[in-house]
């Protein structure tokens, strides 16, 4: 063999194979391997939260892990989060009425955070969500609009009618 390991899981609950150096990062592998490009990558030192995905339900720095650690694992990112038809999930929504983000690129690594925190603290205070968004960093706001975006989205999605295929 090349030096090649093949590597499948289940992204946004559809199973997924390709082989890959055992050296590469779960960031590169969904990135270049899956062509899931959504996964940003901006430190690459796991300090800036922008490579974050939900791996067996927990938010973790894909920069960090590598692929070969994901196998047989359960992978979320940011492009399962909207319905097949292209609606917005509810957390997405939340954060584009709040206007959370301006040029985008922290985006996908706060939605995958606070989807994560949400599922573990649904109806959590102020102080809980800056704690849980600290690991993130977001380079044009101030972050209230993103917290604000965290409430709105913990409102609604405590809602019985806030049903979505990734809660």
């Amino acid at each position: 063999m090349n030096g090649l390991v093949s590597i499948t899981l289940t992204v946004n609950r559809v199973e997924r194979s390709a082989a890959a150096e055992p050296r590469r990062t779960l960031a590169d592998f969904l990135r270049e391997d899956l062509g899931l490009t959504g996964t940003h990558l901006g430190c690459e030192h796991g300090v800036c939260g922008a490579c974050t995905v939900i791996v067996n339900g927990e938010a973790i720095r894909s920069c960090l892990m590598l692929a070969v650690q994901a196998r047989n694992a359960t992978v979320e990112t940011v492009e399962g989060l909207a319905a097949a038809d292209g609606s917005l999930h509810p957390l997405q929504q939340a954060l584009r009425e709040s206007h959370s983000f301006q040029c985008g690129f922290c985006a996908p690594g706060f939605l995958m955070t606070i989807m994560a925190f949400l599922r573990d603290s649904p109806q959590p205070d102020e102080a809980a969500i800056r704690r849980a968004l600290s690991g993130n960093l977001c380079r044009c706001t101030g972050y209230q609009s993103i917290v604000e975006g965290a409430q709105l989205a913990a409102q609604r999605l405590s809602q019985p009618q806030a049903a979505s295929p990734s809660s």
